[in-house]
Order: C-alpha cells, then structure tokens, then sequence
C-alpha cells in the first residue's frame, strides 16, 4: 500500500513535491515561487493515527492570507491568487500535521522552492489589521441565477461588495477592509464619522456573571505589533470570531459552525461542539466524515429536529459568493452536499427558517454584474430537501423592501417574523409577518419601546408567543441593548441584562432545554443521588464591537430571569 504523504502542487504546469512523507517531519514551510498564482494542497495514501494536516498560506511576515484543513474525508485544498485579497510576491506554504507518530528527517527540494521547518509558537495573540495589497475585478451574475461559486466583481473605483448600512465608498462589511484604511484599525463595519469619532474602552464581558471564555480586551485586539498567529497547543474553547453559527441539536448539544476572526481571517478551528451540562467545548471539525463547507461569511445553519440534521447554505467568502447546501447528519456525523435543481440563489447575510422540513431563505445579498454594486434581495426561496430543489412560492401581500443583515422568527410553527436589516444607505427597524398558512405578507403595527434601526443583531424564541433582540450595528456603532417583542400584543418591551452590557453585533444567540442538576442528600444506598429538571436557558456567543474586539465567550441567562419572557 502507498505510504501516506502529503503534496503540493504550484500552478497549474507544476509537478507535485512531496511536503510530509510518512516518516519525514510533521512541520515544514515552502516558498511559493513568485510566479505561481495557484496552489494545490493535497494528501495521499492511508491517514491512520493522522487527525489532520494544517495549512496556511502566509505573506512575508507570516501572516497568514487564507488557512485551511486536510483530514481523512477532505483531502484536498486549493488557492489562487484572484480569491485572496493579500496574496504578494513573498509567499509561503506551512503545513503542520497532527497525529501519527512522526521523526525529524533531512529534506531536499528542487532549487526553485525554499524549504525550512520551524517551530511555531504555543500562543496566540490577537493580530493587528494591515493594508490588503493589490485589487481585483471580478465577474458578476443576477440574483437567483444558478452561478455556484462564481466570483463577483466591479471596476477598482466601485465600491466594495456587500457594503454596511448608510454606506459610502469608503465603508466596508464584516468581511471586507475598507480601502484606505490605516493600520491598527481592525473594524467590522467603518462610517465616515470614523475619523473623527474618539474610540470607546469597553470593558470586558468575560466578568460578567454567567459567562464561560474570555472577550479579548480592547488593546491587545488594537496591537500592532506583528505576532505569530501559529500554536502548538489545541484550544479549549473556539477562538473570537464575528458571523458564527449556533444550532441546539438536543438537551446536552450544541453546534458551532464558521465566522471570522482577526484581521478578517477565516477561523482556523471552523467547527465546535458544546456541552450545556458543564458549559464545555470539544473541537468537532475531524469528527465528521464527508466534505465539510468551505470556509464562509454570511452564511446560515439551522437544525431539523425531525431529521436530526443541519443545513448549512450560502454565504461568501472573499469575491466568491455560494449558493451550495451541506447537510451534517447528527446522527451518523457525516456531511454531504447537495446537487440541488431548479433556481438555486447566491446569497449572503439571508436569513433562514426551518418549517415542515423546508427551509425558507429570504433576503441577503447577492451579486450583479459590473459594473453595479451588490443587491439585497426582498425575494423569498424555498429548498426541499427530499427532492433537491428550490423554487419560488407565490406570495401576496404587503411584502418587506429589500434588505439583509435582518431576523427571522418561526413563532408557533405557522408565522415567520422578519425584524430590522439594513439596504444601503437605510437601516431598519420595521416588522413583518408571513403567514405560512396562507403564503401572505403583512406589516405589524408595534407598541411599545421598539428598537432603533440595526443589523446583524441577535435574535431567540423565548416562548409561544415572545422573542428576543439584542444587540446589533446601527450604521455607526454596534449596540447592546436587549428588547422582548409578544406576538400576542405587538408590543415591544425593552429589558435589562447586565450580562450581556458589552455593544456587539454578528454573534449568536439561541435558546434551547438544558438540564439544572441538583443533589440531596439521604440514607443508605441512595445517600447522594442526582435530580434534575429543564430549564430553558439563553446562550450568546461572539460577535464584535466594531472597535476591534472580536469575543469568544459564551453567557447563558436563564429564561425565567428575563423580565417579561414568560
């Protein structure tokens, strides 16, 4: 049988060179000839005791540009220079593989590529934001056109894609630097205002009571010091990160997928699980098989209960947009992705509702050609996973103007409700409703103290008849307030959580039945003995404050705590 190796292979006329043989050194660095604008990462023959292989692409001072993972069901990784934005002249591939038992040996490589091993350091420090080098046009298709992962683009004076609430050429997304930007700054969104405006210390949540982590303080996430964002030692707990995805799976489990963190980096550790009875978190991305999601921003997962699995869809990832659906199985853990029919969007910051085991996609951003800017959607999608297809449902009523960045509620398994978003340069703050009975849109008339206008806020069912919404950016800053809205009443209600104090926006917040142990005492065999109930709790992690800070904790608060929740 063929030892196990890993290669690489530098454009697209270059043989493969073998960077890990099966009794050569676990970490190595490349340089990638300046020629090269594609890179090929690949393993071959048996894994073993391997877990995973990975992979960095790097600049000159070693930061890393894009970042990847081989493991025994995904064995191949691929990069070109048009999808990174930084990619320079002075490039290098590292690899570093965990598992196995491997032993040092001498290398040789053909002249044209320098090879060293190196140590990468066992801590990892917040990174400073620098310049992105070089821009890149881009091809663009219309909304709802079956365009894969195609790439989108404009000329170099247009604006960036996705561009934030109230924007103007110099303003950016989640995912994007701004052009221009100086170094050190390192925000999710950026205003005009910006400049002049003085920068807040916020103090850290990680002191908050009922919160597991830690929220990175404000001036280690502002250094600029270059530090090397490599690490022997395996997290405990996910890293800080904006844009991730939360999923309850049952009483015990949740499931964390993607986001991005410092300098805009996609997270390295993609995937976690977590355990409500301790509040613990295990790394997940190598325990299932199948291909997981390319690393992406602005995507959606949502979990059916009835099937027991997630559905991870759409999103972007750079200048390419996606319009694929992968399926995690929770029970055999495996992925799959589906080859869906029919006219299948390509969207970013949609939001995405569970019903009758369908998934109904409204809203997000989505691609025009050049030289128009990127559109928001006020289209409505349906996929039905038993037949791989989408389609458009036909829908009446006072249907919502187009917008991304908002929330999506199923209350009562027959109504959606649609809150905020943001389509340049208006942000929102009005409600709608879809009756899923009837296929018809509504506008609610609220009471109470609504929100102001924001996006990328976090939302939770609470109940029947009331859901939550914290937090959030408002065009210029990110927010911390928390409001509950009664479906029964349309009434807003604005409540105070000192837990959750920190202004974020991009995080995740769910609500699910976690266990409360509690032990007695008594006699005999039955001495100490475990009672437990269910208590619906909720769960907030990440997010950013659009002041640098990207946070990886994690508060619960208990539902029955919340003013007005019940």
């Amino acid at each position: 049988m063929e030892d196990f190796g890993v290669y690489a292979v530098f454009g697209v006329h270059g043989p493969p060179q073998r960077l890990v043989s099966a009794e050569g050194s676990c970490r190595v660095s490349v340089a990638v000839p300046p020629s090269v604008r594609q890179v090929v990462l690949f393993s071959s023959g048996p894994w073993g005791e391997r877990i995973c292989v990975n992979a960095e692409l790097n600049d000159a001072d070693r930061f890393p540009i894009t970042i990847g993972k081989l493991t025994p069901y995904n064995k191949c990784l691929s990069w070109e220079q048009w999808e990174e934005e930084s990619w320079t002249d002075s490039v290098t591939l590292s690899v570093t593989l965990e598992g196995g038992n491997l032993v040092k040996e001498d290398w040789s490589r053909p002249e044209h590529l320098s090879v060293k091993e190196y140590t990468p350091k066992d801590t990892v420090a917040p990174l400073a934001a620098r310049e992105l080098n070089g821009k890149r046009k881009r091809e663009r298709a219309p909304e709802g056109e079956d365009d894969g992962n195609k790439t989108a683009g404009r000329g170099e004076e247009e604006e960036e894609e996705n561009v934030c609430p109230n924007g103007t050429a110099e303003k950016t997304t989640p995912v994007r630097k701004v052009r221009g930007q100086t170094k050190g700054s390192q925000k999710l969104f950026t205003t005009a205002a910006d400049a002049k405006k003085t920068k807040r210390t916020v103090n850290g949540a990680g002191e908050a009571q009922g919160i597991v982590g830690k929220t990175p303080p404000q001036s280690a996430a502002r250094t600029k010091s270059r530090q090397t964002p490599t690490q022997t030692a395996p997290l405990v707990s996910p890293s800080g990160r904006w844009g991730p995805t939360l999923c309850p799976i049952d009483a015990q489990t949740a499931i964390l997928i993607g986001g991005q963190g410092s300098r805009m980096q996609f997270c390295k550790d993609p995937m976690w699980k977590l355990c409500t009875e301790d509040m613990s978190w295990f790394a997940a991305e190598t325990l299932a098989e199948g291909p997981t999601p390319e690393a992406r921003i602005g995507h959606t997962a949502v979990y059916d209960p009835d099937s027991r699995r997630i559905f991870v869809f759409g999103g972007s990832k750079n200048k390419k947009w996606f319009n694929d659906v992968h399926i995690l199985d929770t029970q055999s853990w495996k992925w799959t992705m589906v080859e869906a029919q029919g006219k299948v969007p390509s969207l970013a910051y949609h939001s995405c509702s569970m019903f009758r085991g369908e998934l109904f996609v409204l809203g997000g951003v989505f691609p025009r050609p050049n030289p128009e800017p990127d559109g928001c959607s006020d289209s409505l999608y349906i996929f039905d996973p038993n037949l791989s297809i989408w389609y458009q449902p036909i829908v009446t009523g006072d249907t919502p103007s187009p917008r991304s960045g908002h929330s999506a509620c199923v209350m009562q398994e027959r109504k959606i409700y649609v809150f905020g978003g943001w389509d340049t340069p208006v942000c929102y703050n009005d409600m709608y409703m879809l009756d899923l009975g009837l296929m018809e849109f509504s506008a609610v008339k609220t009471t109470g103290n609504a929100p102001s206008p924001r996006s990328w806020h976090g939302s939770a069912v609470l109940s029947d008849t009331k859901f939550l919404i914290h937090g959030g950016y408002n065009g210029s800053n990110a927010l911390s307030d928390t409001f509950i809205f009664d479906t029964d009443t349309n009434r807003w209600t604005e409540v105070t959580l000192p837990q959750l104090s920190v202004p974020r926006a991009g995080h995740a917040i769910i609500t699910m039945d976690t266990a409360n142990h509690r032990r007695f005492s008594g006699e005999g065999e039955d001495a100490a003995m475990d009672a437990s109930s269910v208590r619906r709790t909720l769960l907030v992690f990440g997010g950013g404050d659009n002041e640098g800070n990207f946070y990886s904790d994690l508060t619960t608060v208990a539902v029955d705590d919340l003013p007005g929740a019940i």
